[in-house]
């Protein structure tokens, strides 16, 4: 079988055997890919520090029956150092390639936007131009978007009816006008929309004038819709620092569904 080359985000990895490693990774082209890294644990290793987690990578493959076999590899962009030196960037990040695996679906099924989002992801947190927090929250819905079950924010998800409107229920798509609001829907402040639609459109002049308060209610909003859809928590989401405000705090848990 012939070698094929891509590029990938090194989404994971662990040990095999007392010197090799296997690389799972979300590749431009072929989707979720698990891979062999033959020897990397040697220090003699050419590429093993290529291969962490966060890495994003020009990467050459053996295609093999149920794992492929890395015969080259060569950094593209090099986000791990400026992410594993802050706990706030590092536990974000994880978050990112946590609920990017989560979403690629079935291995070898392409994946080019998600491939790009998270890519784009790793690189402002990695910047540090922008708070880690908004940043994930803004990959969050826009992967959610890919994924097709993005929280609807400016019309009523059931009757489509333009808003602004005052309730938000993730069973039954995200903003609900009064005609159709369930029983147990959360009531955020306007601000939150606000937020919402900022995030997601990449508005950030217009994120920087939104209130920590609506900021963080709109970040337990967003994970509770993720989490609902996907319909498991995320183990890293509660780690996720909060620079706004300068506490650690974890995000908001699921609103009444």
């Amino acid at each position: 079988m012939q070698l094929y080359r891509d590029h990938a985000v090194v989404l994971r990895q662990h040990k095999l055997g007392e010197a090799d490693r296997i690389v799972t990774l979300l590749t431009r082209q072929h989707g979720i890919v698990r891979a062999v890294a033959k020897g990397v644990r040697r220090t003699k290793s050419k590429f093993g520090a290529r291969l962490e987690p966060f890495a994003y990578v020009d990467i050459q493959l053996h295609p093999g029956r149920s794992l492929d076999t890395v015969t080259q590899v060569h950094t593209v962009e090099a986000f791990a150092t400026a992410i594993v030196a802050d706990y706030g960037r590092y536990t974000t990040a994880c978050a990112v390639l946590e609920t990017a695996g989560r979403l690629a679906g079935e291995e070898r099924a392409p994946v080019p936007r998600l491939h790009t989002l998270t890519a784009g992801a790793l690189r402002a947190i990695a910047a540090g131009e922008r708070p880690h927090e908004l940043v994930l929250d803004a990959f969050l819905l826009r992967a959610m978007d890919y994924a097709g079950w993005a929280p609807a924010i400016d019309e009523c998800a059931r009757c489509a009816t333009p808003g602004p409107h005052r309730a938000f229920h993730i069973g039954a798509g995200g903003a609900v006008c009064v005609h159709c609001r369930p029983a147990g829907a959360a009531t955020p402040a306007l601000a939150v929309f606000d937020h919402l639609l900022a995030l997601r459109h990449g508005r950030w002049d217009r994120v920087a004038d939104i209130p920590e308060s609506a900021r963080r209610q709109a970040s337990g909003l967003i994970a509770a819709h993720l989490q609902w859809h996907l319909e498991r928590e995320l183990r890293t989401l509660p780690l996720i620092e909060r620079s706004v405000g300068g506490a650690a705090s974890g995000v908001a848990g699921p609103a009444t569904h």
